[in-house]
This record gives structure tokens, sequence and C-alpha cells, in this order.
């Protein structure tokens, strides 16, 4: 049971701002650094493999520690870790804007990662702990409509910064602007955002953590090294090693089912057809989408030569049609169910990535931001009913008893496939790169369009009436 601690401090609208503030600064640093990429590159003589692992490494570390820094948060108090976690954040930011090579920015960016994992989920759980009735739904609505917005202002606030070269800081003042917003968040904390915690501390599950950070690792670091290193053996047989980690994982997180602990990865929950589909939805989708933001920011800038601000402002479009279709998603899966909405996603997405290799091959390299509109405004629209219909879905046969534990472990797996992306996207990309970027664009979105196929193919199988006995959300 969750209870706020004894505190004369509610949740007010300040308070509210103060938190979802905090909870904007990692989502932007998700897509801010896309943009600073080519001049981080041209500063460090940083190789596309290096580059893939700067997007790569943040998401990773976010996600393996997500449901860590939500327990700390159940146990010691969602105000202590919200605190710690901006001011960690902060602190890695700025060793990110010192900087003197790419190793140290890649460490940087991990200490990011394992910060933002502290602050993000305790920004949801004091929401649904302190807030109830009218003032709940407006709270978690502003927290849906964070995601979007930080899509939008991480691209282009990295171009306006990027370009303006303030002081001469060129691509270090993408991490150095959280700077102040970290002080100022940090500054309000105590006299805003009310304390809570959970009436009994549930132990962390380490031994899962551990073995879910050796699975990622085996996955990510053949991915990004594997190509440039020609595929030797011992990158195969790293990536082969995931394998019997993975079973190591089940195992463990039985062992821990067993003994009425709190498993990262619960396996009752693994054992529910909606939810084994989410997760394939996140493994598929979030990797595609990541992925698909670092291949168009590396095209259009290293390739057609667009600047960082007109890199940052061809992504507008995207953001705001991703916005309009998620206030257009209730009104249709009142209509078409979630899997219906699910698909009808897809459907307007793929269609728009055939469009987007359409129009770089008529207008490379020329390319403008209006030419890029109409395609990225169709695949982001699409989009925005997929990623909705995610959680729909996956929690939909979830007990409620269950439902915090669910949450936690999808959102795991979203940001892990979130962090796998640029790898996933980048192996294909970078594999082609030497004959032209236009080239290596093309495969890497044909390889993003067969996976979706792939999603379809699954969604419209899991749509086929189960046997007897098993369980699916409604569709």
């Amino acid at each position: 049971m969750q209870t706020p601690a004894s505190s004369s401090v509610g949740l007010g609208r300040f308070g509210l701002l103060v938190l979802l503030a905090g909870q904007l600064l990692p989502l932007i640093d998700f897509s801010i650094v896309n943009v600073a990429l080519d001049t981080i590159a041209h500063a460090f003589h940083a190789s596309e493999t290096e580059l893939e692992l700067l997007v790569a490494v943040y998401g990773v570390s976010f996600a393996v520690c997500l449901a860590m820094g939500a327990r700390l948060g159940d146990n010691h108090g969602r105000r202590r870790i919200f605190a710690i976690g901006v001011l960690a954040f902060g602190l890695a930011s700025l060793l990110c804007g010192l900087a003197t090579s790419m190793w140290m920015l890649l460490a940087a960016r991990v200490l990011q990662g394992i910060s933002a994992a502290l602050l993000v989920p305790q920004v949801l759980a004091t929401i649904h702990v302190t807030l109830s009735g009218r003032e709940h739904s407006r709270a978690l609505a502003l927290y849906g409509g964070v995601g979007g917005l930080a899509f939008v202002i991480g691209q282009v606030l990295g171009g306006l910064l990027v370009s303006a070269d303030i002081a001469g800081l060129g691509w270090r003042s993408v991490f150095l602007i959280n700077l102040p917003v970290c002080a100022v968040v940090l500054a309000s904390v105590y006299r805003c955002m009310p304390d809570t915690r959970r009436e009994h501390a549930a132990h962390i599950d380490w031994p899962g953590t551990l073995l879910l950070a050796a699975v990622i690792l085996c996955i990510l670091v053949p991915l990004a090294l594997g190509p440039s290193q020609h595929w030797s053996w011992p990158w195969l047989v790293l990536m082969v090693a995931a394998l019997p980690l993975l079973g190591m994982l089940w195992r463990v997180e039985l062992h821990q089912e067993g003994r009425g602990a709190h498993p990262l990865l619960p396996p009752a929950l693994m054992r529910l057809a909606s939810v084994r589909f989410g997760l394939f939805i996140a493994l598929l989708f979030f990797s595609c989408w990541s992925g698909f933001i670092f291949v168009l920011a590396r095209t259009v800038q290293a390739g057609a030569g667009m600047s960082p601000l007109q890199s940052g402002n061809a992504f507008v479009a995207m953001g705001v049609t991703y916005f309009i279709g998620a206030l257009l998603v209730p009104r249709i899966v009142d209509r078409l169910g979630n899997l219906g909405t699910l698909l009808l996603g897809c459907a307007i997405q793929m269609p728009g990535l055939l469009a987007l290799i359409a129009t770089l091959g008529w207008v490379w390299p020329h390319v403008s931001i209006l030419s890029l509109m109409p395609a990225t405004a169709a695949i982001t629209f699409g989009q925005a009913f997929i990623v909705n219909c995610f959680f729909r879905i996956s929690l939909a046969d979830v007990p409620a008893h269950e439902a915090g534990a669910g949450s936690a472990m999808l959102s795991t797996v979203q940001q892990t496939a979130l962090g796998l992306g640029a790898p996933l996207l980048g192996a294909v990309f970078v594999h082609f790169v030497p004959l032209s970027y236009l080239v290596a664009a093309r495969y890497a979105l044909l390889a993003e369009l067969g996976v979706m196929g792939v999603l379809v193919i699954a969604a419209l199988i899991y749509r086929r009436p189960l046997r007897p006995g098993l369980r699916r959300c409604p569709v």
C-alpha cells in the first residue's frame, strides 16, 4: 500500500509543474542529442558506431535502472529520490558539456540515463497517490502530453542551441542547458512536492536487474561494434551469449516470484497473452521509432548538408501530427477497438515510410523541410495510434493490484527498445554508408518497413480467437 508520508505540503499546481519539468528534462535528452550528432562527430572525429552508442547507452542505462528507481522511491521517499535524481542529472549533464573525448561523453551519458531512472518514476507515482478525481485526470493528461511535447522541444531547441553557438559552446550547450532547469527544480522541490512512500519497504530485484543489464549489453555491443569489425567471431559469440543469460534471467525471476519477492519481470504477468503481445509491440515498434529518428537525423545533416537548425525544424511537423493523432485515439478506439486502432496506425505509418524513401530519392541531395513534411507527418500520425494503444493492450488483462508491476515491466522493455533502436537500424545504416547516405537511409527505412510488417502479421494472428481458457485483451 502506498500512502503519503506526513507532510504539510500538498501537490498544488506549482508542485505539479515542478514534477513535469523534472520529467521533461530526461525525455528531451532522448531527442535533443540527435540534432547535435553531426557537430559532435566533427568535434571528436567520431564514427557512426560511436554516434549510435551515444544515443543507445542513455536509453539502455535508463531502462535497466528504471524499476530500481521506482523501488527506491517507494522505500526511501519519492521526494528525496526525485531530488537526488535531478541533482545527479544536472551533474551528469555538466560532465557531458565538459567532455574532452568521445569516451568521456559516453560515460557521462550513462550517468545521465541512471539519473533519469531515479527521477522519472517518482513523477507518475506522486501524481497517483496525492491527487484524485478531476485533478488526477487532468494531471495524467498533462503527464501524457509531456512525452510528445518533449520530442518537439528537443529537436527544435537542439537545433537552435547548436546553430546559435552561444559563447562558442556549440554542441555542448544542448547538455549545459539542463543546468539552470535542474537548479530551479531543486530549489522548488522541497517546498511544493509532498513526500510519499510505501508503508512497507519492498526489496529491489538486484539479480534480475544485473542479468537484464547483461542481456542488453550482449545485444547492444555487438550491434554497435560488429559492423565496423566485419562481424568477427568474438562479436557473434557475445550476441549468442544473450540466449543463455535470458534463460538465467527467467529462472531467477521464477525463483523471486516463488519466494514472494518482487521480480523485475513478474512471470505471472508474462503468462498473460496480452502482456506478451504488448512486450512484442514494444520490442518491434519502439526500437524502430528511435532508430528512425537516428537515421533521419544523420541522413539530413551528414548526407544532405542541413544545418542543425534546419534539421531540428524538420521534426516540427512530426510533433504536431503526433499530438493531433494522440487526441483522436480515444474516439477511434471506441469504434475500432485497441487492436483495430493499432492496425490502422500501421496502415498509415507504413505507406509514409515508402513515401519518405521515394521523396529522398526524388529530391536528393536538395532536401528541404517542406519536401520532408508530407511523408514524415504521415509516419508520426500513424505512430501516435500505435503508441497510445501500447499500454491499453498490454495492461488490459492485468489485475488491478498488479498494475504497478505491470506498468514498470512494460516501461522497462519500452525504454530498452528505445535504447537499442539506434544500434539496430544503425547497423543497417552504417553497413551501406560507404555507398552513400541516400542508399544507407533507403535500406534502413526498408528494414523498418519489414519489421513493421512483422508487427502487422503478429497483430492479425493475435486477433484470431484463442483456445478456451487463454486470456486476451478486448479488440
